[in-house]
């Protein structure tokens, strides 16, 4: 098994992780949102060339996300552009085009007054992150980390039904992005004044 290598700084980051109890549900992959089901969130794996992901760590209560968010009026209904401007918001990044993985079922409706809704998985190139900032909307200040997909399932708590959601996300990437399937396992922190990540192709 490949040693797994990070800094003794992002080793204390990792010690004040806290999972959020599974939510339960139902992951639907590559079948599209049904016409009478509303969109109200929207996640991305974002895509290093080597096969890692962006994965979020608020060190305030160090909790991890993937970066996304609810749909706002000016996202005009698109989870892409909902996820292009989250993944700005929240972790000042450029990505590329998203291409849409599923969705789950929210039966119980806390993300929609509750009513029933789908939560959409998307995937992209994430190609820079600017210098770190506060997302405006609700005042975090986000850890940035580069992990493969595996263990962005486990930082998250999301169990069996998270790494099928990963899986389908490397799948698409490695088809879409030429990523390799089997990611860098090193534990890598953005730098807070930005960089390059996976560059545009000329």
């Amino acid at each position: 098994m490949q040693r797994i290598e990070y800094s003794a700084e992002i080793a204390d980051l990792l010690g004040r992780v806290r999972r959020r109890p599974a939510a339960g549900w139902p992951w639907r992959p590559d079948e599209p949102v049904p016409s009478w089901l509303p969109v109200k969130q929207s996640w991305g794996w974002l895509f290093a060339r080597d096969g890692r992901v962006l994965t979020l760590v608020n060190p305030k209560d160090g909790i991890v996300s993937l970066p996304g968010g609810s749909l706002e009026p000016e996202d005009a209904g698109d989870p892409g552009a909902a996820l292009a401007r989250e993944a700005a918001e929240e972790a000042q990044a450029v990505i590329g085009p998203a291409h849409y993985l599923g969705y789950l079922y929210d039966r119980v409706g806390s993300a929609n007054g509750g009513h029933e809704c789908a939560r959409v998985r998307m995937t992209a190139a994430l190609h820079t992150v600017g210098p770190s900032v506060p997302d405006p909307a609700s005042g975090r200040h986000y850890r940035r980390l580069l992990v493969a997909p595996g263990l962005a399932v486990e930082l998250l708590g999301w169990g069996e039904p998270g790494l099928r959601q990963a899986r389908a996300a490397v799948r698409a990437a490695v088809r879409t992005l030429a990523v390799p399937a089997a990611a860098n396992e090193a534990i890598e922190e953005l730098p807070a004044g930005g960089c390059e990540v996976f560059p545009i192709p000329g």
